[in-house]
This record gives C-alpha cells, structure tokens and sequence, in this order.
C-alpha cells in the first residue's frame, strides 16, 4: 500500500484486521498476513504498509520487486493527494519496474465518509491513461465501508488480471485472448460443426467449473448472445462468435475469474501462452526403455481423426489436415510426413497412416508427443491427469530377453547400404509403393523414416525404418540402438555387398542385435560380388538367415512378406538359426500376417460403415 501523507492507508489496514476504526493510528502498520481459509480467493495475503518517507528510497525496488499488486491509497476529499497519483506515485512505480511484467494497480479512495460526491469522475480519465490500473474503489476506514472488498480487488487483480484480457480503450478482448479462447472452443467443438451444442457446453462446464448447467440455464446462456449477436447462436449451438461474445461480456461485467477459470483449464498462464508444466508434464524414461503410446491416447486420436475427417474418406485430405492442426501454434507435419507413412492414391495420409506416425513421433521424440497431445486439448477431452497418462514406457529390453517375450508393439529396424544400394526403394516398398509411385517423390520432400504396421502371429505391431546414412568410418550410438539391422545390397551392383559386410563386422558381429541380409533389385541380373565370399556363404558363416530377395520394381505393390520377417526377427531375438532357415516357421509367420491384413481391411469398412 502506498499513501501521500494523512489519505488513511494505515487505517485501511488497521480497520481490515480488528472489524473497527482505531482511536489511535500509529505512523506505520507492522506486515501483517492474512491466512488462505479467510479470503474469498482461499489464497494467503502479505500486507506491507510502505511510505516513502518511514523507508529508504533504496529499499523502494525491493518492496516493489516482491509485491504482486500495489494499492495507491489516495483521500477523496483532498484534491492534492488525487493529482499525486499520476505526478508521483505512478512514475515512481513505473521506474523501478520491469516494463514487461507491470505490477497491477489498484487505486483506493478513502474517506468517502467525509464527503458527498464521488471520486470517480476525475478518477476515470487516470484509469484510461494507464492500462496497469485494474480498478478503482471508494471506501472508508473509518466507516468500515468496502474494507474487506478493497482487499478482495487486490487478490482479483493478481489471480485474475484484466490487463492481458482486455482493451479498455477498444472496449475489446485483446488478441491473445481471443486466440486462447478460439483455440478453446475447437478443441471443445467436439464434432467439429462450428457450433458448441447442449452436450458439448454441459461437458466444457463439467471440465471447467465441475458443475453441469441446467437446461433452463444453457437456454437463458444462449438467449443473452441473441439478443446481442445475430449470428452468435446457429442450430440452436454456440457459434465461435457467440462464445468470444460471452467472455467478453463477463469482463466487461468485472468477472474475469470465469475467463480465467477457463484459460487456465485449458494450460493457459497469465501470460496466455500455454503453460510449460501443462505441455511437458515429468515422465521419466530409464535407459534400455521405449514409449509408446497406450489405449487411452490412441482412443483419443481416433476421436481427433473422426472429428476431422469429415468426407469420410478414412484419409485426410491437406484442408483437413490444417483444420486438425489449427489448434496449434505451427503446422507441426511437414510435407516428408507423407512419404513416412501410408497415403491413398492421392496421396492423403490415411488412418492408418495418421496413426503410425503419431507412433513414430512418441517413440522417437516422446516429449514432442506430449506437447502436441496438449495442444489438442488430451487431458480435457479424455479426461486425463495430463498428458503422460497416454503414454506407456516398456520394460528394460533385457528383461524381454531373460523372459524370451515382449510386450512391446513398436519396433525399430535400421536399414544400413551403400550409397544407390536401394534402401529408400525399401522404405517405401513398407508403404505400398512400387518404383513407379517412387519416381514421383521429390527430393526435398523424401523421408529417411517409414512406419506402417505388420501382423506377427495374429498381432498387429509397428514396424519402424529407418535409413541410416553410410558412413562407415563412424557411426553414432543412436545408429546401433534398434531391435534389428538390415543390411541392404544391390545385386547388380558387384561392389555393393562389400559395405554390409564391413558394417557387419565392425559394429554388429558381436552384439545381441539380429541382422538380416537383403538382396535388393531383385529383378536386374545378380553380379558376382568382389567380396571374398558370397552373401550366402557370409550368412552361413556368420549364422545370419539367408540373404531375402527384394524388389519394388513391380507392377503393384511390393511384396510385405520381408518386413514381417523383419519384425517376426525383432520381436523373437532368441529364435533359433534353424527356425529362421525353415520354410515352414516362415510360412506360419506370413500366413498370419495375410489373414489379419484382411481382417484389419475388412474392420476398416465397418468402421466407415459405422460413421
């Protein structure tokens, strides 16, 4: 609290803690606390009386520093100490403030027992001039006349500020506002109709004030925005523009804890930026382990697909793909994302294909998972603590080795080939693209990830690639951390195995990881490698399964048999060399896969059926 000489701001504080005037008043009041459970706001309150003659001017920033709000107390019937308010005490706070996180102001008019008239009118230009001022309130000491209130506003305006809200001068929400409020409303649109109906208002109240509206009230709700707005109300649903409308009303009519309320809900700080807590919320991740992403989260993103695909079409075009993005701050998928998973024949990302990649970025970026997930509003929709609920971390991989079983369902294959070898023909063969589609990828665009699923035994699991750049003299730890290697040559080529040997023997010939020879291009002559032996007998000799044909040089899409045999590999690291080299365990394997491809295609159309 701040005074010029004789205006009753001891006496305000005097008269808050004992409910009556003082007889005497002395010059300054000790600091004083107020507990939690005696305020309205259940928040404890540190009332400092501050005089700039009973302290130092060199304490002055130090006060200024701790407070979180300043009341200028000034006397309503004593026309000098108003005009002090803006020829002293507001440039000295200005002063020793940081400009960037102003303190806000309230002004107090004591003495309204001595006079008849209001304060107000003088006062109101001054409140226009600076937008640090919250508010102004008339009270008396001595009368005990809006005390408790005066620091009631107080707490207002540190828990519920007005300055990042709104513009006086434009008597408008300020723009951040409304870009936290619109963000707000699509992730509450939960059909994505432009319109927040009954249900979707009554969910939106539960989440954000635990309590229902009653029919009678959303109706009254709903009829307030007619009578303003014409087009705030569409379909009996709230419009975008009828629920900006509303907020605004209620700052206008001092009830900023509602805005507040919501913000906050949502991960908003008093900044309205999204708070850095409600995006990264503590996961941890011991080494060995992975993450995934569990039932609860993939429920939820099934729910954000629907929402979005509105034509039905199991894909998503790219005007579908922006309105599901809109409610982040970047376009967070860039063009490379289409050439990373499935894609129809437009070259849409399919469910399928939105699904693995959402995989791809929990396993190998989990903490840019957790923003998005925030972004998208999770932890309200599903009703979640926050975000790492969605995620599961996996048990250390040498447990799944002592128990010779997994429960893991993303697995990490690193492709490694020299330089034309055909690995990115590889990659994307695992999405269904024969060379012909291939040709038309450009450059800028090409992915060194592809990610799509596979069927092993009658489970669906995830299948990730990813082409390693070759270079042999070094290669980083991130680069030998994988569930199986694949060590890719192009049989036309007579010098192209002599890399997967080198690489073979220098980093994985005596580590645990299995590793698997494929013989790319299949479909051009085989040249005799220059190496000392041939790949077959390099397999034999290094108990690796014979060298498995590929090529995506074919009239339709690729054959999936090898990147079952890829994932079958990764998921059973224990399995024999003589399983691997039998016939019949493959056949097992593929048959499996072709039955639950099927099915999976055959779930897809009752699904669209469904909808």
């Amino acid at each position: 609290l701040k005074k010029t000489i004789n205006v009753g701001k001891t006496s305000l504080i005097m008269s808050l803690v004992s409910e009556e005037f003082p007889d005497v008043v002395p010059y300054r009041a000790e600091e004083i606390t107020i507990p939690a459970d005696v305020t309205p706001e259940r928040v404890p309150t540190h009332i400092v009386d501050y005089s700039g003659i009973s302290l130092l001017s060199v304490c002055l920033g130090l006060c200024l520093s701790q407070a979180n709000v300043i009341c200028i107390v000034y006397s309503v019937n004593n026309k000098k100490s108003i005009e002090k308010v803006t020829s002293h005490w507001i440039p000295l706070i200005t002063e020793n403030t940081d400009k960037d996180s102003r303190v806000p102001l309230i002004l107090v008019g004591n003495k309204s027992d001595l006079v008849e008239h209001s304060s107000m009118e003088t006062i109101l230009p001054i409140m226009n001039q600076y937008s640090e001022i919250e508010t102004c309130v008339e009270c008396s000491a001595k009368n005990l006349k809006n005390i408790s209130e005066l620091f009631y506003y107080a707490q207002k305006a540190v828990l519920h500020p007005t300055g990042p809200l709104y513009c006086p001068e434009k008597k408008d929400m300020k723009p951040l506002c409304v870009k936290a409020l619109t963000r707000i409303f699509k992730v509450s649109d939960l059909d994505n109709d432009g319109t927040l109906n009954d249900n979707e208002l009554n969910f939106f109240q539960r989440m954000c004030f635990n309590t229902p509206l009653e029919p009678q009230a959303l109706e009254d709700v709903k009829n307030v925005v007619r009578r303003n707005l014409i087009d705030g109300v569409c379909d009996n649903g709230l419009t975008l523009k009828g629920f900006l409308f509303l907020h605004t009303l209620f700052i206008q009519r001092g009830r900023h804890e509602t805005t507040w309320t919501v913000l906050r809900r949502f991960g908003y700080d008093d900044d309205l930026e999204l708070n850095q807590d409600y995006l990264f919320p503590p996961l941890k991740i011991p080494p060995d382990c992975t993450t995934e992403l569990n039932h609860k989260a993939y429920l939820f993103l099934q729910g954000v697909f629907d929402k979005h695909d509105k034509d039905r079409d199991c894909a998503l075009s790219p005007e579908e793909l922006k309105d599901l993005f809109d409610v982040f701050p970047y376009m967070p998928w860039g063009p490379d994302v289409n050439n990373t998973v499935c894609t129809n024949d437009q070259g849409w990302i399919t469910y399928q294909g939105y699904l693995s990649q959402w995989t791809l970025t929990t396993y190998l970026d989990v903490q840019r998972c957790l923003e998005y997930l925030g972004y998208l509003g999770y932890s309200i929709i599903a009703e979640q603590e926050c975000q790492a609920s969605g995620i599961t971390v996996t048990r250390d991989k040498k447990i799944d080795l002592q128990k010779k079983q997994t429960q893991r369902s993303v697995f990490h294959c690193n492709v490694f080939g020299d330089i034309g070898s055909g690995k990115s023909g590889f990659l994307q063969g695992f999405l269904g693209r024969n060379l012909m589609r291939q040709k038309m990828i450009r450059e800028e665009h090409r992915s060194y990830y592809s990610i799509s699923t596979t069927y092993v035994y009658g489970q669906e699991k995830y299948l990730l690639l990813h082409e390693v750049f070759p270079d042999f003299d070094y290669l980083a730890d991130a680069d030998m951390a994988c569930d199986i290697v694949c060590l890719l040559y192009d049989v036309n080529n007579p010098y192209s195995f002599e890399y997967c040997a080198k690489v073979f023997k220098q980093y994985f010939m005596d580590s645990k990881t299995p590793c698997m020879m494929i013989a790319a291009k299949s479909d051009l002559p085989e040249a005799r490698q220059t190496y000392g032996c041939s790949p077959l007998e390099f397999c034999r000799r290094h108990k690796m399964p014979p060298p498995q044909s590929f090529t995506c040089n074919t009239a339709g899409a690729p054959s999936r048999d090898i990147y079952t045999k890829l994932t079958t590999m990764a998921m059973y690291p224990h399995i024999s060399q003589a399983d691997l080299k039998s016939s019949t365990f493959w056949l097992r394997v593929s048959v499996g896969a072709t039955v639950f491809a099927v099915l999976g295609f055959a779930m897809c159309r009752v699904l669209l059926k469904s909808r």
